[in-house]
């Protein structure tokens, strides 16, 4: 195992009722990093979570969170958003979010006084009742809970689940800022943009396992690119189109050849065919997400009845 690691895991595995749930799951979160964990519902994400956070045991497998083998040794360091949101609809946020803070040390005067900073900062307000607020700003009092003690580690699960756009931005700002001072993200989500405008690296875990492992840029590039082409003339040209090649509202569209597109270019000069478009676009990380989770064969057991369990 590695020290210099926030988190790690080795072969992890999970089963319900003979059910497996998470098949030898390997994970190396570096310390400082936004790091996603994607996947389908039901591939193994929460549970995966609720392992490395010693919230459950792996029947297989080792763990290290913050150079700790036990998780919970250092809970007082660790701050987690867990997917089932839960506050008391008669608090007031200042109040929940010092109690929050009291749950992993924090001394409740310092919380208050936190409390009250962080949701000046987020124009949140700090008196009324929860269950006045609307779900996104109950969220977001939730999330900053989680941070109020200053965690090394935070570890949020589908934290963008139920949000509106506005408060999605707000989350991510959130979430940058902190990695900023150097705490650890860590985050599990089905929703890729927001991984691939946060994370510096992911996994991908389908059926229990995870998929791929990298940067997004790495998943990216795993895929060929796919051209766009229009043009004035149709003509002979066209042989040189690969097989795969397709036709809408008069332009082409066709993954790159693995000889790249410098054949198809010398035909249609040739040819003058007069080129309107020609276009190389990289996959995006939803498309390179959604065929490496093809290839893992979808999803596996679902999470929310693992909850349960």
């Amino acid at each position: 195992m590695n020290d210099a690691l926030a988190v790690e895991a080795h072969g992890l595995v999970k089963r319900f009722d003979g059910a497996t749930a998470v098949d030898g799951v390997d994970l190396a979160v570096p310390p400082g990093c936004i790091y996603g964990i994607l996947g389908p519902n039901g591939a193994g994400k929460t549970t995966t979570l609720r392992m490395l956070l010693g919230i459950i045991d792996p029947d297989v497998g080792l763990r290290r969170l913050l150079g700790a083998a036990a998780p919970l040794e250092v809970a007082t360091k660790v701050g987690y958003l867990p997917e089932e949101r839960g506050l008391y609809g008669g608090m007031n946020p200042r109040e929940a979010i010092a109690f929050m803070g009291a749950l992993r040390g924090l001394p409740l005067k310092t919380g208050r006084e936190r409390a009250s900073a962080l949701l000046a900062e987020h124009d949140l307000p700090a008196d009324r009742p929860i269950r006045t607020l609307s779900k996104g700003m109950a969220q977001l009092v939730q999330l900053l809970g989680t941070i109020v003690h200053h965690p090394r580690l935070i570890v949020l699960d589908e934290p963008f689940s139920g949000l509106d756009a506005i408060n999605q931005e707000r989350l991510e700002r959130l979430i940058r800022a902190q990695a900023d001072a150097g705490a650890t993200i860590l985050f599990s989500t089905h929703v890729i943009a927001h991984a691939e405008r946060l994370c510096a690296r992911i996994a991908v875990i389908a059926r229990g396992k995870v998929r791929f492992e990298g940067t997004p840029e790495e998943a990216r590039t795993r895929f060929p690119s796919r051209v766009r082409l229009a043009t004035i003339r149709d003509g002979a040209w066209q042989q040189a189109l690969p097989a795969d090649a397709e036709r809408h509202d008069g332009m082409w569209r066709f993954r790159l050849p693995e000889e790249g597109i410098e054949p198809l270019l010398k035909a249609l000069v040739a040819a003058d065919a007069g080129i309107r478009t020609l276009a190389i676009e990289p996959p995006s990380l939803h498309e390179a997400f959604v065929a490496i989770v093809g290839e893992g064969g979808g999803a596996g057991v679902n999470d929310e009845a693992v909850s349960a369990a």
